[in-house]
């Protein structure tokens, strides 16, 4: 270890956390100085907030002017839970997954809805094959693996004239990928992902199809007050005109508000989306050379650009999960890389978080730093042994 030398150039920023992520760049609590705090979120400047957050957000991401966009309790697990519960049962059922989240999503639908759904689960580092889906029932499935790394390279495979509903859990991918609308009836996210918001409030997107659904389907099962998007038959249109179901920090609105606007500044989408590739670039073109480091996606079609999962290769690691631990906690230490291991339930390694309020120059300041940490763990194992 003693030949060992650690990198000058250090990031600016150390904050990987793949959520909450990163604040926009340049980012500080006065910008926040608008939100009409001590307000009720049903009073005119309340409600003025809300909708502008909408319309910004369908104006950003391009959502047909046809789609309902809500803004809803519990960050996108509340999204995502409210669709199931409200959508689901009215026709047989797939459900896809290739992380952990995706298969939470299973358990919902099979154990607690228990629905007799069709299952299929591909390992960490592949998706699940499109061609083999049945859109004529209703999909359920995570655009972009935010614990594997894996996203679905394009809407292609799903038919524009399917039967089924699509219900997309997009929560890292949104304003980071180009989601094809026409192919998705609902699509949910949290804020706090790409555009670096506080936790605790999700988005869903609705198509007409979805909508027709709701109101022309009640599910066998009991909703809670939380889960309800119609009223007597009919769509709850407050909810997706600013009039949320329960009450939103207005302090967390602004912040999104205010991220929101920065987008404009860098392109909107378009920016947005070649920010976080360049990120994800910067960690491809560093590790496609070593043979002690390898992307946890098997192709790269199918990896990341917000989510960068890496894995360590090197045949002298004989104990994967404690060595990625120690790695991570020397990038911590050394104050470069806060919050970069791996999601508990994936395989070891780290994960290094390329949304677009990350700079590309602190991604590629990084990459140095993980080299430096690797050789100083293998020299550790040495001495050890």
């Amino acid at each position: 270890m003693a030949d060992l030398i650690a990198p000058a150039l250090r990031p600016a920023n150390p904050r990987f956390s793949s959520g909450p992520c990163a604040k926009i760049p340049g980012f500080t609590l006065d910008m926040l100085a608008d939100a009409p705090l001590g307000r009720s979120h049903r009073a005119a400047v309340g409600k003025s907030k809300l909708k502008e957050a909408i319309d910004l957000t369908r104006e950003i991401l391009g959502v047909p002017a046809d789609y309902r966009i809500g803004i809803v309790p519990a960050s996108d697990t509340g999204a995502v839970e409210m669709a199931l519960w409200s959508l689901l049962g009215a026709r047989p059922v797939e459900m896809l997954a290739w992380e952990s989240f995706g298969e939470g999503w299973v358990t919902d639908v099979v154990k607690q809805l228990k629905l007799d759904a069709k299952v299929q689960i591909a390992p960490y580092g592949e998706i699940v094959d499109f061609a083999t889906v049945d859109f004529d029932r209703d999909v359920v499935f995570t655009w972009n693996g935010t614990t594997s790394g894996c996203r679905l390279p394009n809407g292609d495979a799903i038919p524009a004239n399917r039967a089924g509903l699509t219900i997309c859990d997009a929560t890292s991918a949104a304003f980071a990928m180009d989601l094809p609308w026409d192919k998705l009836d609902v699509t949910t996210f949290s804020w706090q992902k790409v555009l670096g918001g506080e936790g605790g409030h999700g988005v869903l997107i609705l198509s007409p199809r979805a909508v027709e659904r709701l109101e022309t389907y009640t599910p066998a099962w009991p909703l809670p007050k939380i889960f309800r998007l119609t009223s007597k038959g009919k769509i709850s249109e407050g909810i997706f005109v600013g009039e949320t179901i329960n009450t939103p920090s207005m302090l967390c609105v602004e912040d999104y508000l205010v991220a929101l606007k920065w987008s404009q500044t860098i392109g909107g989408l378009k920016g947005l989306i070649a920010r976080s590739e360049a990120n994800a670039k910067a960690i491809a073109d560093f590790i496609a050379d070593k043979d002690w480091i390898a992307n946890l996606a098997v192709t790269p079609e199918i990896a990341s650009c917000t989510s960068v999962c890496l894995k360590f290769t090197d045949p002298r690691i004989t104990d994967g999960a404690t060595f990625a631990k120690n790695v991570a906690k020397r990038l911590e230490k050394a104050g470069v890389a806060l919050d970069a291991g791996a999601y508990r339930d994936a395989p070891a390694g780290l994960r290094i978080w390329c949304g677009a309020t990350v700079e590309t120059s602190d991604v590629a300041a990084l990459m140095p730093w993980i080299e430096y940490a690797f050789h100083a763990e293998i020299a550790a194992l040495t001495v050890a042994a």
